[in-house]
């Protein structure tokens, strides 16, 4: 008799466990709290404006082919991706700088800004090469039970590179502080400040330059869609407006959970919510983790987010937009190192309606705005609105134009909503830092140590924040099930 399988959660970890047990024999139920699945990656559709409401980069293509090719399948026979061209738009205080879709044109541009660095960047992206390659096909798969993990022909010539940090590998090949903030910016990914994350994460770079920015038309909620679409396909049920308010223990093994209506029994409990969230529906004796264990760890940022319906089309700029205007230093020091609202933002704008016309109505273009700032700050409607115009002042003079009056629509996003949309711990957006001492076995575990048959997934445990990661914990979840471990 096939066992039965609760998940917690409709995220991208939880779709992709229910896939791979499904496949594999197991009767599986996904459980959602909210009225849409998708978790962080939710949608939001208003006047003809479609946003995506969490993840916005599409990276690491591979890892979303693989997935898909697990079940015989291709993301060609779910949804249509174009490369983009420029990837992204950097604004500094006095110019802007396009990363194109090749990095012949990228060390073009790298030798235009400074003489000479168009060598150094193709030695550093060769270099991120041979890291990603061991990263995604050795290091990520690997389920975090031991620190023997890590340990590997391939990386054992590497360890240096889990000690040194990428920002001083940058900084002593590369002057132009313009440059290293490009080099740079790809670690905020896994949620950590640069001079704090191992040199081996370079393999971001390599993601970046080498393996190119992508957009699913329809945007990334179209990902979640597909996965939906497979997993029911595969037979599993997703049933959503039934936020689960206890994990039910009997004899140290989990034996279901209880919803606000029903008391539903299980063989195994997969929880890709919040993990600190998670353990809280469990009696603290069977909590693996205490509240001072979660305050000690470093978070990655949470975010003040706005969704803008503006009534025209923009000027000047591209699907993704990086503002680096600002001390990128002082910003990563309040989000930290001194947590706080931080006095000059950096933020990051999308509109994907730039090369997708159908995310919003005819002449009209869809703006996604994000600030990252610490987790766990005060979230008010005077904040939201000081940093809103903030941001909206500095991209009309950085873009050459005025857009507040063409604004048909603005909704915010911040740390409460995060809190009480996605139980999220202080309020995170990516989940646990990947610091050297937040790596692979060091993260909170995939299986619980006190109670049989609950497992966890997600960017609060193995491999880490990160959509592509996400697809890959709820692979390494599913094979310790399987696999009995």
């Amino acid at each position: 008799m096939a066992k039965n399988v609760i998940v917690i959660g409709s995220g991208f970890s939880s779709l992709s466990a229910s896939c791979y047990l499904a496949k594999n024999g197991y009767k599986v139920t996904v459980y959602e709290k909210n009225k849409t699945i998708g978790g962080r990656a939710g949608q939001l559709v208003r006047s003809g404006y479609t946003f995506d409401m969490g993840p916005s980069w599409y990276w690491m293509p591979d890892i979303f082919e693989k997935f898909f090719n697990y079940f015989g399948k291709s993301t060609t026979d779910y949804y249509q991706l174009d490369r983009l061209n420029p990837a992204y738009k950097v604004f500094f205080q006095d110019e802007t700088v396009s990363i194109s879709d090749t990095l012949d044109k990228i060390c073009q541009e790298f030798e235009r800004i400074e003489p000479g660095s168009a060598p150094h960047l193709r030695k550093f992206i060769s270099k991120a090469e041979k890291n990603y390659d061991i990263a995604i096909n050795k290091v990520v798969l690997k389920p975090g039970l031991s620190p023997f993990e890590l340990v590997t022909p391939e990386t054992i010539v590497r360890i240096d590179q889990f000690f040194k940090s990428i920002s001083g590998e940058v900084r002593k090949k590369f002057d132009n502080p313009k440059l290293v903030a490009i080099l740079e910016f790809p670690v905020l990914f896994l949620g950590a400040k640069p001079d704090k994350t191992p040199l081996f994460y370079n393999f971001m770079n390599f993601a970046d330059f080498g393996l190119g920015t992508w957009h699913p038309r329809g945007g990334m909620y179209q990902i979640i869609i597909a996965m939906k679409s497979l997993a029911e396909e595969l037979g599993v049920k997703i049933v959503t407006n039934s936020p689960i308010d206890n994990i039910l223990v009997e004899n140290k093994s989990v034996s279901g959970v209880i919803t606000r209506t029903k008391t539903l029994k299980a063989d195994i409990v997969i929880s890709g919510a919040d993990y600190h969230h998670s353990e809280r529906l469990l009696k603290p004796r069977f909590r693996q983790y205490s509240e001072k264990y979660w305050n000690k760890k470093v978070f990655a940022p949470s975010s003040l987010l706005f969704y803008i319906g503006f009534e025209k089309k923009l000027d000047n700029v591209e699907h993704h937009n990086l503002f680096f205007d600002v001390d990128f230093k002082d910003h990563a020091e309040a989000i930290y190192d001194r947590p706080q609202w931080p006095k000059a933002p950096l933020f990051y704008a999308n509109f994907p309606s730039v090369t997708d016309s159908s995310m919003a109505p005819e002449g009209g273009e869809t703006g996604f705005f994000l600030i990252p700032i610490a987790p766990g700050l005060e979230d008010t409607p005077e904040l939201r609105a000081k940093y809103f115009n903030i941001i909206i002042s500095r991209f009309e003079q950085l873009t050459n134009q005025r857009v507040r009056k063409y604004i048909k629509f603005k909704e915010s996003f911040c740390v409460d909503d995060f809190t009480e949309k996605y139980n999220s711990y202080k309020g995170n957006a990516y989940g646990l830092a990947n610091t050297l001492a937040q790596t692979a076995f060091l993260r909170p575990k995939l299986k619980s140590a006190k109670v049989r048959n609950l497992y966890f997934t997600g960017q609060l445990t193995v491999p880490g924040p990160g959509v592509p990661p996400a697809l890959i914990s709820g692979k390494l979840v599913s094979d310790l099930i399987m696999n009995n471990r």
